[in-house]
């Protein structure tokens, strides 16, 4: 796709979407500090074009506001101090409002500077700063529902889209044969820094991957048999977090007599036995993994099967917001859901590809120096926008979250 102010106002005025409905005060709090506010993620995603293109190529250019230097940068060492990223929720200043003149303000100078037949490099950083847009506006919604869950209203972020009552589809499985595979990102086409270089994998035994993801219901049974209970089943780690946190559900999970429900973005509602099961951490998924007598697949199996298998599922895009069951009509010899509905474990730690290099560059921080006390889940979820989506994706997240959309999709040896 052309990187032109066509494209970039099409990816920024999602989030714009997004905000919708929304007030001053749903855009101002953070609820944990793995979480940030609706406002700082709007301002930050401008910092980064605004940091990263109109003050390195824009003769003249003045910052909006050189305090916003400061207030929304991330974690780029290289480009200056960061506000401490557990009090973004205090900052009531810039407004609300203020930040959306920021957006404003920075998207004319962008739009004029793609008019005009930018340098490669130009269009390079926009292209990295719109899937970075992206990520975020993800965030956005994974965020909110945090904000929104504790709160006893149960409030609405968006009403509930009707969706086919369906039946998942019988669980099968389909072989991956053991040999010589390239995997990793060797296109032309856009690809974070961590999905290259493209390399030779050698897959030393067959194995088979689930034809869609595990179910609330299938994870209903491994809770009525005490799967919370069992020290047997867990990572150290893993039943150290049990026992602390006191969990006996994913999150966002209640019961209420003999009745469990969920809070979505659409407010509390009963579970839904044939939805991809959601919201559980790595610790989980392997504990059920291991209950269920399987295991999670590595990253490069996911891979290898979804790089044949057409991007297609349940994204942001449907602006459903949550799950939804697999057709009905799926055969347990297809593979159900393998993109949008859930970001799905695997069990590979978070690491570099043979011949990985940082660049010497602030934008060599965006990846490579998370590579530790991670898992990488693959596919996208129900929250991630479809164009952001191809087979090399990595996405990574330490092993105790749950407040992602984090989902589980099983794997055995052949």
């Amino acid at each position: 796709m052309a990187v032109d102010e066509i494209y970039y106002t099409g990816v920024r005025s999602v989030a714009r979407r997004l905000t919708d409905g929304l007030e001053p005060e749903d855009m101002t709090v953070q609820v944990m500090s793995d979480a940030s506010p609706t406002k700082w993620h709007l301002a930050h995603t401008t910092w980064f074009f605004e940091q990263f293109i109109l003050r390195q190529f824009v003769d003249g250019y003045k910052p909006y506001d050189d305090i916003f230097l400061y207030l929304f940068n991330s974690y780029y060492n290289r480009v200056g101090t960061q506000f401490p990223r557990a009090q973004r929720g205090l900052i009531t200043r810039p407004t609300t409002a203020e930040v959306f003149a920021y957006r404003e303000h920075v998207d004319r100078y962008m739009c004029e500077l793609l008019h005009h037949e930018p340098i490669s490099k130009v269009v390079q950083l926009t292209e990295i700063g719109l899937h970075h847009e992206q990520q975020h506006q993800e965030l956005i919604l994974t965020d909110l529902l945090a904000l929104l869950a504790i709160n006893p209203m149960y409030p609405e972020y968006r009403p509930a889209k009707p969706v086919k009552p369906s039946s998942a589809p019988a669980m099968g499985w389909s072989a991956i044969t053991a040999g010589e595979y390239k995997v990793g990102c060797s296109d032309e086409h856009f690809a974070y820094d961590n999905e290259r270089p493209s390399h030779r994998l050698v897959m030393n035994r067959d194995c088979l991957l689930a034809t869609r993801p595990v179910t609330v219901g299938e994870y209903l049974e491994f809770m009525t048999d005490a799967g919370y209970a069992r020290p047997e089943l867990w990572l150290s780690e893993g039943w150290n977090m049990v026992q602390e946190r006191k969990l006996v559900a994913p999150r966002y999970w209640e019961k209420e007599g003999d009745l469990w429900r969920v809070f979505t973005l659409s407010g509390r509602r009963p579970i839904d036995e044939h939805e991809p099961v959601c919201h559980v951490s790595y610790f989980e998924a392997d504990a059920y993994a291991r209950w269920a007598g399987y295991r999670l697949p590595t990253e490069f199996e996911w891979e290898i099967k979804a790089r044949d298998t057409p991007i297609e599922g349940n994204f942001m895009d449907s602006e459903r917001y949550h799950p939804i069951p697999a057709p009905a009509d799926s055969s347990s010899d297809c593979f159900a859901a393998l993109f949008g509905d859930v970001w799905e474990w695997t069990q590979s730690s978070y690491q570099a590809y043979p011949g990985f290099r940082s660049t010497d560059d602030a934008l060599g921080e965006y990846n490579g120096k998370f590579m530790c006390n991670q898992y990488v889940l693959r596919g996208g979820s129900c929250l991630t926008s479809r164009l952001h989506m191809r087979s090399t994706y990595r996405n990574f997240w330490p092993a105790y979250t749950r407040f992602q959309m984090t989902g589980i999709r099983l794997a055995k040896d052949g």
